[in-house]
């Protein structure tokens, strides 16, 4: 989900994160039928001792690329199709879905734990090209300090947003240039349809929206609401984030407060889901299936969230209390069909540019 919640900020306090150097071809080690390449966006963090595992059960040395956001990955997969620099690619999400899928990205593999996967995320069912791993909601989050100090109620709604007393206190990120501002866009253009959107985003820009380019800038330097690693703090109250923020700003404070300093407008969130898929021209299909079947896993599902900040997708995988304290997904999120998307995503984001940048 690309550049994700807290995991940019989060590397500095102590995530575990796998990376690897190599060139762009891929190099020899991608070649070698005992390493799995996994090509992934820079939010991409496992625990050490989980990928260990797999390693020693599976006989297959895990390597990692890591290739900017999930935008910048998934175009530089499709760039690099016809010799991949990897095995597997992880982290296309369904806001550019299509774009991997119509650019032949991945070639059909079924994992083996596929069927425990929760219905609502699955996608592809005939062909079986990629595979759901997580979800996660882009939601508006709210400083509650600020609210508080201002003796303000929060917003709770995209409508609320609009309105006089929210005058210049949200921030968002481009959908040209960043996933969380883009799932924003398709979560008002899925409430308000597609005749009604233009006319949100007008009232949006007359309330003082702000628009930076990508989700660490919004969230670590004009989001109020977050320390996040910064020296400073920004002066915006209300920034497009993730549910799951508020558990980020609990684990890694130090110390822990009792209750998240930040909040979510539960009306404001669409529902993400991120897939993985064995790349066309995989130099180690059998290792990369493999790993297809790890990331369906229950130690790999359950591992996820306190990483990646995000929740698992197969049915009765348990997530930490910290999620079902600071961060539940959201009760009824907007959601958009992938091939509603597909069709779509590229105008609007024009329009979207027309009406709010111009």
């Amino acid at each position: 989900m690309h550049t994700k919640t807290f995991v940019a900020a989060a590397v500095g306090l102590g995530l575990v994160t796998l990376s690897a150097c190599g060139s762009s071809n891929g190099g020899s080690s991608a070649a070698d039928t005992k390493t799995v390449t996994l090509v992934s966006h820079d939010s991409w963090a496992a625990s050490k001792s989980v990928i260990a595992d797999f390693e020693k059960k599976s006989g297959y040395k895990v390597r990692v690329l890591k290739d900017g956001d999930a935008g910048q990955a998934v175009n530089k997969a499709v760039l690099t199709k016809d010799d991949p620099q990897g095995d597997v690619f992880f982290g296309v999400d369904n806001t550019l879905l299509s774009r991997a899928l119509d650019n032949g990205l991945f070639q059909p593999y079924q994992p083996k734990d596929a069927g425990l996967v929760l219905p609502r995320y699955r996608v592809d069912q005939a062909k079986h090209r990629v595979t759901p791993v997580d979800s996660g909601d882009i939601c508006v989050n709210y400083d509650k300090k600020y609210f508080a100090d201002h003796k303000l109620a929060p917003p709770a709604t995209f409508d609320d947003l609009a309105k006089p007393q929210y005058k210049n206190l949200l921030v968002t990120e481009n959908p040209a240039t960043a996933s969380p501002g883009l799932g924003f866009l398709l979560g008002t253009a899925a409430k308000y349809g597609d005749g009604g959107w233009p006319e949100y985003w007008k009232k949006l820009k007359a309330n003082g929206v702000k628009v930076v380019d990508g989700w660490e800038q919004a969230y670590n330097q004009e989001f109020s609401g977050s320390a996040g690693g910064r020296k400073a703090k920004g002066d915006r109250p209300l920034v497009v984030s993730y549910a799951s923020s508020p558990p980020a700003e609990v684990v890694y404070a130090e110390p822990r407060p009792k209750t998240a300093p930040t909040g979510v407008a539960d009306g404001t969130c669409f529902r993400q889901t991120e897939y993985a898929g064995l790349l066309s021209n995989a130099r180690n299909t059998k290792g990369g299936k493999a790993f297809l079947d790890f990331l369906l896993s229950q130690e790999f599902q359950q591992d996820m969230p306190l990483n990646m900040y995000v929740y698992p997708v197969r049915r009765g995988a348990q997530v930490p209390p910290e999620f079902t304290k600071y961060g539940p997904q959201a009760k009824d999120p907007e959601t958009m069909a992938p091939e509603k998307i597909a069709a779509d995503r590229d105008q609007w984001v024009k329009t979207w540019t027309s009406l709010v940048l111009k």
